[in-house]
């Protein structure tokens, strides 16, 4: 019987490998013969000649398996083969020697031609490795299949596990430090949260805004707070602050009494932390500013801080914008307002209180004798609620400074009735109607007023759908209103006739610092009456002519004037104006010319300047630094 030794065979047009060994002692040590056999059906032209490349070649190779070659060639009788002999040549004494030409003798049927000799040792040095190497991998793979990929799953499902419990400290914004991370990173998180709590001990004013620290670094910073004697100023902004979060400040606040503004606006605390926040300050005594500004608070919110506020006497500021407050909220607020009589400001912009939540509001300003501040921008009060807010205010006993009536689709009839506050208020000194539609009838109204109005120093009109027939009524004013410093007239159209009306006042009459003439399509003709008009004033010492489409014409007419000693203008605002090199030309030798020049901020931004312009302003400013030692900030 054959031995049971392993062989590879190719199933490339199923050939059978047969290995045979002699009975002699002394052919054990040589190569085994073996023997091939092939389908005789198969024609001679489809199998290779060269018995070399089928087992070298890359397709033969693909098709190999492991097989047993102990097999009984009397059960294989039946089938019609081609035998393949290998001797091995010796010589005539009848010692083997090395076989070196490979002669072969072949046994053939059928009459088939012979194949190509083929070295045994070169095929044995082959296959037999090959054989151990497909048995090492298939053993290998077996242990993959029964033992790695259990390993590999169980695996995956503890790090699943490990990821679901909360989130420990991050800094970086938008990123989270997951509980199952190495203790190298926790230490870190803890590392830099220690360096913050260095900043509440170390300095006055600590801004931790958009750090992402969220609820547990809250928690972790707060021991710091607590003993804190230096920091009056801390900022939590956008850190991802819950409700939850902000339990660590229970006991904190009580025994801190140096942190005068706490800032946690941005954070989705929501009417639940708004609640949780103001049981925790009923009692506080240090606290006098709180900004919840973007806090997801919606009624019940404003009704925690109604609520915290007619107990609370040290808070001054609060501030509420861009949240979701509604009627209740505002009705809720105004109720705390004829409690409370410290509050001095309170901000209410970008919610929705509509005119039934003013007018709520307003009830409670009666009683009030301490509020000086009250912004209510973009409330969509209208008309009709800011009839019954200006009758609030008239009744006011306190001495308001600043309203913000801004975006609140205000037109001509509700412009009547803030005109007849601002002919009785004595306190106001900033009146703010930006963004409405008062045009030039609710101009006219508000200019009357002015005439009668000694105390507003600063109004802002800009957005209102005024022409030159409004702005000539207010330019009007300004011939003996020396009260006025501050006139913001931009997204207005006035044109040419407009500016005309402003500088034929402006040249001599006047206290106006601050005047804002941006996108009010004044053009080229305009800058020219405002340039002749910069040649005699001398109190305009900002001036913003922004998207006025001056081109280089209007640079040129400014520039002009500018030659002209001006000790007043000191900034100056040309951008989006389609200016070119030559307007910029111009303004620099401008500024070469006039060594005493004020101006020390020139924007020309948005502009269609080369590097050439741009280089002979930079020239300019270079000079003019090197004539005086002012420093002239040009932006391009």
């Amino acid at each position: 019987m054959a031995s049971t030794s392993t062989s590879a065979i190719c199933l490339y047009s199923h050939p059978m490998v047969l290995s045979s060994s002699t009975s002699s002692s002394s052919s054990s040590s040589q190569s085994p013969n073996l023997t091939f056999y092939s389908d005789s059906q198969i024609s001679h032209r489809a199998r290779p000649r060269n018995l070399r490349s089928q087992v070298l070649g890359g397709s033969w190779w693909g098709y190999c398996t492991l097989l047993p070659t102990s097999v009984s060639v009397s059960s294989i009788r039946h089938y019609r083969f081609r035998t393949l002999v290998t001797v091995a040549a010796s010589r005539a004494d009848g010692v083997p020697r090395r076989p070196v030409s490979g002669r072969r003798v072949f046994k053939q049927s059928q009459g088939q031609g012979p194949l190509s000799p083929v070295p045994v040792r070169e095929i044995a040095s082959f296959v037999v490795p090959a054989s151990l190497f497909f048995a090492v991998t298939f053993v290998l793979w077996r242990l993959v299949e029964k033992i790695l990929l259990p390993k590999s799953s169980r695996s995956s499902s503890i790090e699943n596990k490990s990821s679901s419990p909360g989130v420990k400290w991050s800094f970086a914004p938008g990123t989270n430090l997951l509980a199952g991370l190495t203790a190298k990173i926790d230490r870190e998180s803890k590392q830099k949260l220690n360096e913050f709590a260095k900043e509440i001990r170390s300095f006055g004013s600590v801004d931790m805004s958009g750090r992402n620290f969220g609820d547990e670094g809250l928690f972790f910073l707060a021991e710091s707070l607590a003993y804190n004697q230096n920091a009056e100023e801390v900022s939590f902004a956008a850190n991802g602050i819950t409700a939850a979060g902000l339990k660590a400040f229970d006991g904190v606040l009580q025994s801190n009494i140096v942190l005068k503004t706490l800032d946690l606006s941005g954070n989705p605390i929501g009417d639940e932390g708004a609640k949780c926040l103001c049981d925790i300050l009923i009692d506080n005594a240090g606290i006098q500013k709180l900004q919840l500004n973007s806090a997801d608070l919606g009624d019940e919110g404003a009704k925690a801080i109604a609520e915290m506020l007619k107990k609370n006497s040290s808070l001054r500021i609060v501030e509420l914008n861009n949240n979701m407050i509604d009627y209740s909220g505002f009705t809720s607020l105004g109720g705390a307002l004829l409690e409370n009589n410290t509050i001095r400001n309170i901000h209410l912009n970008g919610n929705y209180g509509g005119a039934l939540g003013v007018a709520s509001l307003a009830k409670g300003l009666e009683a009030n004798k301490s509020l000086r501040e009250l912004h209510l921008h973009g409330n969509s009060i209208g008309d009709e609620g800011v009839r019954v807010l200006m009758s609030g205010l008239s009744s006011h006993k306190g001495k308001l400074t600043l309203l913000d009536l801004g975006n609140n689709e205000i037109s001509s009839r509700g412009a009547f009735h803030v005109a007849e506050y601002v002919k009785k208020t004595k306190s106001l000194l900033w009146l703010n109607l930006y963004m409405n539609d008062i045009g030039d009838e609710g101009a006219e109204k508000i200019a009357d007023a002015l005439k009668e109005n000694r105390s507003i120093t600063t109004i802002d009109l800009g957005g209102n759908n005024i022409h030159a027939k409004g702005v000539s009524k207010i330019a009007g004013v300004l011939k003996d209103n020396t009260v006025i410093t501050t006139l913001e007239l931009g997204y207005n159209p006035i044109g040419p006739e407009g500016a005309k009306a402003l500088s034929e006042v402006l040249k001599f009459h006047g206290k106006i610092k601050t005047l804002k003439l941006g996108w009010c399509q004044i053009g080229a003709k305009g800058a020219e009456f405002i340039a002749d008009t910069l040649k005699y004033n001398t109190t305009i010492s900002t001036l913003d002519l922004r998207a006025n489409g001056l081109r280089d014409e209007g640079a040129v007419c400014l520039a002009r004037s500018m030659k002209v000693v001006n000790e007043a203008l000191a900034s100056l605002d040309l951008g989006f104006n389609e200016i070119r090199d030559e307007g910029a030309f111009a303004i620099a030798q401008a500024l070469k010319a006039n060594e005493d020049v004020a101006v020390t901020s020139l924007n020309l931004a948005s502009n269609f300047l080369t590097k050439f312009g741009q280089s002979a302003l930079t020239d300019a400013r270079d000079h003019v630094y090197e004539m005086s030692e002012k420093e002239v900030n040009i932006f391009f």
